[in-house]
């Protein structure tokens, strides 16, 4: 048993600008020392598909570290490192357990399929005006339609979208580790924070009737059951939209990006809306724009390693759809290939913080694709793509292209 400090690692320095555009290289250079496992400037990464799936699905022994990340950003005690430390995900586990549990049994494959009128019409309305143009950025398309989707299903007016859109642009940015953004980050934060406020506010002068409830009715129902505080419940909404936000937008941006690469895929996506639930799965193993970090709690015995407590590990759910001791041609795309239930991808993490919203997300992305296939016809890029920070809310930025109008 060997403790992990006294391996010889790869050394990720995945602050470099080349680093985003294409990690994947330096991943399998990582793998030649060693098979999960990579020393970072700040702690390791575990990007190895079976080490997350048992470590980070075995998560007893590990707690989030978001106070370990707002100490590296120097930002405790601001407006975004306060909500960085206590969001949902950070709480201790008992606080953590009500409120999962208060939420968990709302957010359901039913409810998702509930959603899916509202997802076909924001996404045909988005269509309607730029599917004219002829020639887009598609990432800034594609970053209208989940907060479009999110502000209906909690009621919001849709004059707070542009808004909102901005501030989540900001807040995407914040696991880039850039101390010198905490002041845009706390900016950002405040400015979701006033609309949450007053979205629960304006609800509770005018709630709605038994037969017209929507999410944030569910919310606010669930919250007084739950003994939640108005603190923790502006802090879910405003989780609920920065969680839901780069997540299907990034994701939703590189199937296009990969969809110009495969023109008979896209055709599929046209005439078949259950094709594109396969599209959306294996585009999930081969991209996804997420890492997950955690603090060990106590020392921890894996595969021959030693991590003591208190180490910090990046679990790269990102990368590890690539794993080619997972997958077999794991960097071929092909939505008709096999599942192996127990090598399934880890996109929406694992453990007790797995993704609330995943259904929701993996709707949205299936009906997103379909109708865009259906109008925008035989896109072909007409620039590089720019690429987010790794290891933050990773994926393009910036996406030219041009197309035909159906």
């Amino acid at each position: 048993m060997q403790r992990v400090d006294e391996l010889d690692l790869y050394h990720l320095h995945w602050d470099e600008p080349s680093f985003a555009a294409d990690p994947y290289t330096e991943f399998d250079r990582a793998r030649e020392k060693h098979p999960w496992l990579a020393r970072t400037d700040t702690g390791y990464a575990v990007f190895g598909l079976q080490a997350i799936r048992d470590l980070l699905g075995n998560d007893g022994n590990l707690r989030p570290s978001f106070d370990g990340i707002a100490e590296i950003m120097e930002c405790k005690g601001s407006p975004w490192g306060r909500f960085c430390e206590e969001q949902m995900i950070a709480l201790p586990e008992r606080e953590h357990k009500l409120l999962r549990d208060t939420f968990a049994a709302k957010f359901t494959p039913r409810y998702a399929n509930q959603l899916r009128p509202i997802m076909r019409e924001t996404m045909e309305r988005l269509l309607a005006e730029w599917g004219p143009r002829e020639r887009i950025d598609f990432e800034e398309f594609a970053s209208y339609y989940p907060v479009a989707v999110t502000a209906q299903m909690v009621g919001a007016p849709l004059a707070v979208i542009p808004g909102l859109r901005k501030s989540m642009e900001t807040l995407g940015l914040a696991f880039a580790m850039d101390k010198a953004a905490v002041p845009a980050l706390d900016a950002a934060f405040l400015h979701m924070d006033a609309f949450a406020q007053e979205l629960v506010a304006e609800r509770r002068v005018n709630p709605h009737d038994s037969e017209n409830t929507d999410l944030l009715d569910i919310i606010l129902d669930a919250a007084g059951d739950g003994g939640i505080s108005d603190r923790q419940l502006y802090d879910m909404l405003i989780f609920l939209f920065v969680a839901g936000y780069d997540t299907s937008k990034n994701v939703l941006t590189y199937m296009m990006h990969v969809m110009t690469e495969n023109p008979e895929i896209y055709e599929s996506c046209a005439e078949d809306l259950d094709y594109c639930r396969k599209v959306v799965e294996e585009t999930l193993r081969f991209f996804n724009p997420s890492s997950s970090f955690r603090f060990t709690s106590e020392d921890i015995e894996y595969d021959g390693v030693l991590i003591p407590a208190n180490t910090m590990l990046y679990f790269n759910l990102n990368v590890s759809g690539r794993d080619p001791h997972a997958f077999e041609d794991a960097d071929t795309f092909d939505p008709d290939r096999e599942i192996d239930p127990a090598r399934r991808h880890v996109a929406f993490g694992l453990g007790k913080h797995m993704c609330l919203g995943q259904f929701i997300a993996r709707a949205q992305l299936q009906e997103g694709i379909h109708l865009i296939a259906r109008h925008m016809k035989r896109p072909h890029k007409t620039g590089e793509p720019g690429w987010r920070p790794f290891p933050g809310v990773w994926g393009i930025k910036g996406l030219p292209i041009a197309f035909e109008p159906a």
